[in-house]
């Protein structure tokens, strides 16, 4: 065991999991008032139920010894079975590595919750939870994050195909993102979408989210290096290089479009940085994670605009942004991977642009492809079933008056009930 490994892991893994709080306050503020509580408990029950499943057995099926010819794990860890306080992983103990590899899980489901925000019943959130980390993200993190040890063998993504995907830029983003789209389709449309006004009623509330995902991040893109090392140095000058580009290419479009930037565009720029140099952030240059940055604000902040167009009510933007800016960030890798950054990673080979050709490209858009097909078209059946059992949506009328108080028997605010804020 290396001890400053182990205490960059523990720094790490509790950076990682305030993202759920964060991303709760980054969501909540988004919504009307009348569902802000709902919205957060979505992300705080996750929180609960994840854990549970994890240790009792997802961990096992992600990165236990491989059974299935690199699709999913074993069982051979269920109920952490095996593992010790002197178990290591690396340099560090197992007991680190399954926790930091759990707040990842929380944060990814958590991501899935802002595209059915105001509509959907809790206790099919609780119950879809479970389910999706069974079938959707435990063989999703085993195809990317298990590579072959002397002990076990791991996925196909990291050991077969031969994909860059640092920190998650399949896992959680294009993963949390299709899904995103396949429940909000089976969910249906708000009440008065396209109609009514629903602009984030908390803009304060969003940025303190975005500020704290930021915060946590650096755990979630330098922590994957899994040590204090020089890898994890390059993630976190990354990670600070691409949201700070991002912001600023979201805010041009809308210096360009409206005459003036705001504070919410601010922040989804951030967001969309920070989700596009995920994968990224081991295989660029700072000078690529700048242009990462630069792209995915860009293109993202015409993303949004897709729902309105194709009819699909994504309410809080996680396909315009999750899924939109996974794929960026893990398609210009097969550009901008460089050659130092790849040495230091020690697999993968350079991108187009710096002489390695359109081999590495190849496999990012496989690796893209089949994820976001895959996670998909599980969300949609998993949502489809637990509809036709319990119901994934409540009343119309229910809707209207305000989730919270249906849901939750509570309220955000005394004034909730005459709030017309929200986000459209």
């Amino acid at each position: 065991m290396n001890a400053g490994d182990t205490a960059w892991m523990l720094a790490s893994s509790a950076l990682v999991l305030l993202m759920a709080p964060g991303l709760a306050f980054f969501y909540g503020g988004m919504v009307r008032a009348k569902s802000v509580l709902n919205m957060m408990m979505m992300s705080f029950i996750a929180m609960a139920i994840v854990p549970v499943a994890w240790f009792l057995y997802a961990y096992s099926l992600a990165f236990d010894d491989d059974v299935t010819g690199g699709l999913v794990g074993g069982l051979g860890h269920v109920g952490l079975n095996g593992i010790t306080p002197e178990t290591l992983t690396g340099t560090i103990p197992t007991y680190v590595f399954v926790v930091f590899q759990l707040t990842f899980a929380i944060v990814t489901v958590a991501l899935v919750s802002g595209a059915v925000a105001d509509r959907m019943k809790f206790v099919a959130w609780a119950l879809f939870v479970p389910v999706w980390l069974t079938v959707v993200y435990a063989p999703v993190a085993h195809w990317v994050f298990a590579f072959d040890t002397e002990d076990a063998k791991g996925g196909w993504i990291a050991n077969k195909l031969g994909a860059l995907d640092f920190a998650g830029g399949t896992v959680v983003e294009i993963s949390s993102g299709a899904s995103a789209l396949a429940l909000a389709l089976v969910v249906g449309k708000r009440v008065g979408w396209k109609r009514d006004p629903m602009r984030p009623h908390n803009l304060p509330s969003v940025l303190l989210g975005a500020g704290l995902l930021w915060f946590g991040w650096i755990g979630f893109n330098a922590g994957s290096a899994l040590g204090a090392n020089h890898l994890a140095s390059l993630a976190l000058i990354n990670t600070v290089a691409a949201g700070a580009a991002a912001m600023l290419g979201w805010l041009a479009i809308e210096v360009l479009r409206e005459g003036k930037g705001t504070s919410f565009g601010a922040a989804s720029g951030l967001v969309a940085g920070l989700v596009a140099i995920t994968p990224s952030c081991g295989s660029v240059s700072p000078m690529g994670a700048l242009v990462v940055g630069a792209v995915a604000g860009g293109i993202c902040a015409f993303a949004i605009g897709f729902k309105f167009k194709l009819g699909y009510d994504d309410s809080l933007d996680v396909v315009g942004v999750h899924l939109v800016g996974g794929l960026v960030g893990t398609l210009l890798i097969g550009l901008l991977a460089s050659n130092a950054a790849i040495e230091l990673l020690g697999f993968g080979q350079p991108g187009l642009f710096y002489g390695g050709g359109l081999d590495q490209l190849g496999k990012q858009v496989v690796a893209a492809a089949v994820v976001l097909v895959y996670a998909f078209t599980c969300t949609y059946v998993i949502a489809t079933v637990i509809d036709r059992l319990i119901g994934l949506r409540i009343d119309e009328e229910h809707e209207i008056t305000g989730i919270d108080q249906v849901e939750h028997l509570e309220t955000a605010y005394d004034h909730a009930g005459s709030s017309t804020g929200g986000l459209g």
